[in-house]
């Protein structure tokens, strides 16, 4: 569903938060007795435009839709923090900024927020009110199957969209179907004869696509009502990365390979990024220096080892690692490591067991090469041998390779001889870029402590 199925979403996003935006402002103006002068009004216009822009490109309003409250927090915080920055680096290049008092705009910036997130649970409280007196939409659902099944999980928990589902049409046998998707309604060719009887509203569609005769003649006898009609894409079939219905311009479009860090997300990703490798750069310098030296003084050879890996979209870089080995391969065959390697230098193996050679990646996250969590780079020999063999192995490039990640928190790092272990590697590496979150992030970070203390597969 998308906002223009909800007005109450159209009404916050173009007129509610606009406006509460600069009625605050002209609020803290006047309970600090200042005088409103057209410099103010000059700033609400452009506060307006901006916060309207700022908050669009965010998922605000789609976590608004959801009810995912803490996501909702995180996004008009986020997003009031970005249309301040924006309104500051203007004020500062203009000298604009001169004409405004300090503790105005203060208090302006401290209160919007908090009054845009309290007025929204307010308003949903009202919503849940009068959706409990009766004011609703019923829908039917033609097709059972998994995406139907979510369709109905995701209204019976969406008290804003107004909409109880009365039951399913399906030509199968009904002991074919499980109990998941409420009361049998008939088979399709009843869908008119039931329309006509009983209130509806709104039909989903949850047919195959190889179905396109029979979704073509549902459609023809629904085009005689003023029934809203959804069809709902199984986009799981494909088994690929992000698959979502998005629009370029007016035009939908289906993706299926999306990278998760992308508008707002991608900007919490990188600032944290960047935050965590500043503060773990500096907290483990010393022991990088004495690891640099320990590594120089037990054996010839460079401190630090490059090699090239795939990066984000696939792209070649080059990763740093202390030297742990003898040799420093990096052409089209890449033996990989095993525990009592006999390439392993006199402090290789520990280095490795502990993953302290990964510590130099810190730098590469600093580059804008890697992240802290990501899926783990392979070497380019090594990808170019595995994409042949494991379905949808370059979807993990869609984001950027990380210095630790699910998969090796799970069990899955070192050595990976047998073809099953590098294909259970990387199902959890598209699961984490399909469940992201910086939670998640922050949980892998812990989790790779414990790991690497307990010192298991890594060699």
């Amino acid at each position: 569903m998308t906002a223009n199925d909800l007005p109450i979403v159209a009404f916050f996003k173009y007129i509610f938060d606009p406006t509460i935006i600069w009625s605050l402002l002209l609020l803290s103006i006047w309970i600090h007795d200042e005088t409103f002068t057209s410099q103010y009004l000059v700033l609400i216009i452009i506060v307006f435009f901006i916060s309207n822009y700022v908050y669009e490109q965010t998922s605000l309003y789609h976590n608004w839709r959801r009810g995912v409250l803490l996501a909702y927090i995180r996004d008009t915080i986020t997003g009031w923090i970005i249309i301040v920055a924006i309104l500051l680096f203007l004020g500062h290049v203009t000298q604009f900024s001169e004409h405004f008092s300090k503790q105005v705009i203060l208090s302006w910036i401290i209160v919007t927020p908090l009054m845009l997130i309290v007025s929204h649970l307010v308003v949903r409280g009202i919503i849940s009110i009068q959706r409990s007196r009766g004011k609703l939409r019923f829908s039917a659902i033609i097709g059972a199957n998994d995406i139907s099944s979510r369709i109905l999980r995701h209204i019976s928990m969406q008290p804003l969209l107004f909409i109880e589902n009365r039951g399913y049409f399906d030509d199968r046998m009904e002991n074919r179907i499980n109990n998941d998707y409420g009361s049998r309604l008939g088979k399709t060719e009843d869908i008119i004869s039931y329309i006509k009887n009983n209130r509806i509203d709104i039909v989903f569609i949850s047919l195959p696509m190889s179905s396109q005769p029979r979704i073509l003649r549902i459609l023809e006898e629904l085009s005689d009502t003023t029934i809203s009609i959804f069809f709902l894409p199984d986009t799981n079939i494909f088994d690929l990365l992000q698959a979502r219905v998005d629009h370029i311009g007016s035009i939908p479009v289906v993706s299926f390979s999306q990278s998760p860090h992308t508008g707002i997300d991608g900007v919490v990703k990188i600032a944290s990024d960047y935050i965590l490798a500043i503060f773990f750069l500096v907290l483990l310098s010393p022991l990088m220096l004495c690891i640099a030296l320990a590594v120089k003084l037990t054996s010839p050879g460079p401190i630090i080892f490059k090699q090239r890996r795939y990066g984000d979209n696939g792209e070649e870089i080059v990763v740093y690692k202390f030297r742990s080995m003898t040799v420093a391969e990096d052409g089209d065959s890449v033996v990989q490591a095993t525990k009592n390697d006999q390439r392993f230098t006199k402090i290789g193996s520990f280095l490795r067991r502990t993953s302290l050679d990964e510590l130099p990646q810190f730098i590469n996250v600093l580059q804008g090469r890697m992240s802290i969590v990501g899926p783990r780079p392979h070497a380019v020999a090594h990808n170019e041998t595995y994409r042949k063999l494991i379905r949808g192995y370059m979807m993990r490039h869609k984001a950027k390779p990380g210095i630790t990640g699910w998969a090796q928190v799970n069990g899955w790092r070192g050595e990976t001889k047998e073809l099953e272990k590098m294909k259970a590697r990387i199902e959890h590496d598209l699961y984490y870029l399909n469940n992201w979150s910086l939670w998640l992030d922050m949980w892998i970070i812990i989790r790779t402590a414990w790991v690497v203390l307990r010192r298991n597969n890594a060699h």
